[in-house]
């Protein structure tokens, strides 16, 4: 069976990885026990891996880690890759009977295998050197972009207050899977996390729009490509709110949905849909704890939110008038300040832009309408909706069809969708413009209209 060639490129750069580690943990012990001079501060240079083609050493080129930084993401590795090189942190102090304190780390009440501690990295650096130990604690402040990238942090067990520095050192699961399959790790949808991965096989050639909201389409893509370089790069992010709002409000069928997957498509991003009848509790407190699980995994990493029919999350408040009234108008505070501080995109889709409350209308860098497509627009979606074996009798007139019948994309995509299925079902027959008459008037029945 043929291996993949992200695990096999992966795999190749992390041995080196390893057996540089192994270097550096073999010089160490050395020195620490005075078997060979000097104090082993020196440090060999890490594997050369400018040229590799995997997702290990882009994640390099992208972050240029200094050696200390770089000792710490193999550190954090080392127990999901080969966790038999921290055994010798198990060695004992005769005197005492107990292992080094200085070696750091917390043995696993599970599996008795070490979790490497920041003190564990500290050791490696530089023994007992107290500048070094001190350094290592900038590392995990959090303006580092391991913190603000989700990549490493020192995590600490449920429920045990230590000092940073006796935290275990843990590498985000995102980071592993990247590392190791080439492929981030995308949470599972559920209570846990109330949100579903969401993506589409079309371009922005098959979507048909407005030019006034495919301009301001544009303007989020700008801030996708260019926002970070903007923030770090600039300098602006004191002076910014991190991250980016925006409100898509217009009917239903426009291509909300579609255009968050396009976006995330074409700048290379995930896309989540909230799902809002999982987030929202009758219970005081629950509503935000829920949502608060997806911004929390969502944090630092890019991911574009999509709230569809967000005004049930984020309706006007209403005037105080008991305490159910206080705390719903405390939830959407809450949400508020969430998505306001949120460093990702977040996009809450609507049919009435006044259904949103004001206070969030103030705070989205762009709002965009999607208005129902004109009778041009109609027409290219007719044309370009249908399959190319479809076949059409002489009777099919699109241009009359788009101009006399005002429907969403998605009607009309759900128009052909039933036509199609109907000509398959009569062995591909012809379809005619009764065919596309009755399919109209199905849809427009969905809404009570008479076509």
């Amino acid at each position: 069976m043929g291996m993949p060639s992200k695990i096999v490129d992966n795999a190749g750069d992390l041995e080196q990885e390893l057996a540089w580690f192994r270097r550096i943990l073999e010089t160490r012990f050395k020195s620490h026990f005075g078997d060979e001079p000097g104090n082993g501060s020196a440090l060999d240079a890490p594997p050369d891996l400018s040229e590799s083609r995997s997702e290990y050493a882009a994640f390099l080129r992208r972050h240029q880690p200094s050696v200390a930084e770089r000792l710490a993401i193999v550190l954090g590795l080392v127990p999901h890759l080969r966790p038999q090189l921290l055994d010798v942190f198990f060695t004992r102090n005769s005197a005492i009977d107990r292992r080094f304190t200085e070696f750091g780390g917390v043995q696993s009440k599970a599996d008795g295998e070490l979790a490497p501690t920041a003190e564990t990295l500290a050791f490696l650096l530089g023994g007992n050197d107290l500048a070094i130990r001190f350094s290592v604690q900038d590392l995990f402040g959090p303006r580092h972009y391991f913190a603000r990238h989700s990549i490493l942090s020192l995590a600490p067990t449920a429920g045990e207050d230590v000092p940073p520095m006796k935290a275990p050192l843990r590498i985000s699961e995102d980071v592993l899977s990247l590392f190791t399959t080439g492929e981030p790790r995308r949470p599972g949808f559920g209570v846990g996390f109330p949100a579903q991965y969401i993506e589409t096989m079309l371009t922005w050639e098959d979507v048909v729009l407005h030019p006034a909201t495919r301009k301001h389409i544009d303007d989020i893509q700008t801030w996708i490509e260019h926002g970070e370089t903007l923030m770090e790069g600039w300098g602006m992010a004191p002076k910014l709110r991190p991250g980016y709002r925006s409100l898509f409000y217009g009917p239903p069928g426009t291509g909300k949905t579609m255009v968050a997957c396009l976006l995330a498509r074409s700048t290379g991003r995930d896309v989540y849909k909230v799902d809002i009848s999982l987030v929202m509790s009758k219970y005081i407190g629950e509503t935000e704890k829920n949502l608060g699980k997806v911004f929390d995994q969502a944090e630092h990493k890019g991911w574009i939110l999509f709230f569809d029919e967000a005004d049930a999350l984020f309706g006007k408040r209403s005037e105080t008038k008991d305490a159910h009234d206080r705390y719903a108008n405390q939830e959407i505070a809450f949400l508020l300040q969430r998505i306001e501080t949120f460093d990702g995109i977040s996009i809450l889709a609507s049919n009435l832009r006044e259904n949103l409350d004001d206070a969030f209308a103030r705070r989205f860098e762009s709002i965009i309408y999607f208005p129902m497509p004109r009778p041009e627009e109609r027409l290219r979606l007719w044309r370009q909706g249908f399959s190319t074996k479809a076949s059409f009798d002489r009777s099919v007139d699109l241009e009359k069809i788009a101009r006399e019948h005002v429907l969403s994309g998605g009607q009309i995509m759900n128009a052909i969708r039933y036509v199609s299925l109907q000509s398959l079902k009569d062995n591909g027959r012809q379809l005619t413009q009764d065919d596309l008459l009755y399919a109209i008037r199905r849809e427009l029945a969905k809404e009570g209209k008479s076509g």
